[in-house]
């Protein structure tokens, strides 16, 4: 069972970064440093966009518009740290 956990805790901490490499990523694209028509960064988009779209859009469904700031990934970037935490600390110790 420890094996499980510490699988759901590497893939969470996976999350993260592919949740950070997405704001980096949205950043170069929104000031030209790389071009969004290259076929490299396009895919590399598309495929980051494919992996956090569907648990940010919710989050941003309950945020409130901030104009041109996105503040969804850093609440579930929070959360995802909340869970580890919660896992870490009361059910990793108490698993056999």
């Amino acid at each position: 069972m420890r094996a499980l956990l510490d699988v759901i805790l590497l893939v969470l901490q996976l999350y993260v970064w592919v949740l950070i490499a997405s704001a980096v990523l949205s950043w170069l694209i929104a000031f030209n440093v790389v071009n969004a028509y290259n076929p490299v960064v396009r895919t590399i988009g598309d495929i980051v966009f494919r992996l956090t779209e569907p648990v940010l859009k919710p989050i941003r469904s309950v945020l409130p518009s901030l104009g041109g700031i996105d503040l969804s990934p850093m609440v579930l970037i929070l959360l995802i740290f909340f869970i580890e935490r919660v896992i870490g600390l009361y059910i990793y110790p108490y698993v056999f």
